[in-house]
């Protein structure tokens, strides 16, 4: 299975980008991950044009990779872990090869969006910073590939 975190903006914070290096490698085994990158224009727009220009940028990603859409969004789906490890492990029995997972920008994005991912999923009614919330979500998608695959780590 591939598996893409596609993000808005660049992490610059060094114990996350160590944290995520971490998790990409003991992802190896696994699953072929990367995690794609679009712009941010928050600091140079308005809010609202910042959003639709990210927004633009992440959906122009998503038709160039294919597969099924994850949004990240506060109003998800709420799953604990072992719900999230069957529904990755039915994806691929349904013969999805593809998973991507989108984290918006800090202005968040607008309902495009929404409506072309699959999926919406939600770790909390917390707000947690973008860049703090790649490095969860790629070890949570290594704890959901660890109960996949019986290892320990997630006991």
């Amino acid at each position: 299975m591939n598996v893409s975190i596609v993000c808005v903006g660049k992490v610059k914070d060094k114990y996350i980008l160590d944290g995520i290096a971490e998790f990409q490698k003991r992802l190896q085994p696994f699953v072929k991950f990367d995690i794609l990158e679009v712009k941010e224009y928050g600091k140079e727009q308005s809010p609202t044009q910042a959003m639709e220009k990210e927004t633009g940028e992440l959906i122009s990603v998503l038709e160039r990779l294919g597969g099924y859409h994850i949004l990240l969004d506060v109003k998800g789906k709420e799953r604990d872990s072992l719900e999230m490890a069957k529904h990755l492990e039915g994806l691929q029995v349904q013969g999805k090869s593809r998973v991507n997972f989108i984290i918006g920008g800090s202005d968040g994005y607008t309902d495009a969006l929404r409506k072309y991912c699959q999926e919406r999923l939600s770790f909390s009614k917390f707000t947690f910073p973008h860049q703090l919330m790649r490095l969860i979500l790629i070890e949570q998608i290594y704890r959901w590939f660890s109960i996949n695959h019986h290892i320990k780590y997630h006991k």
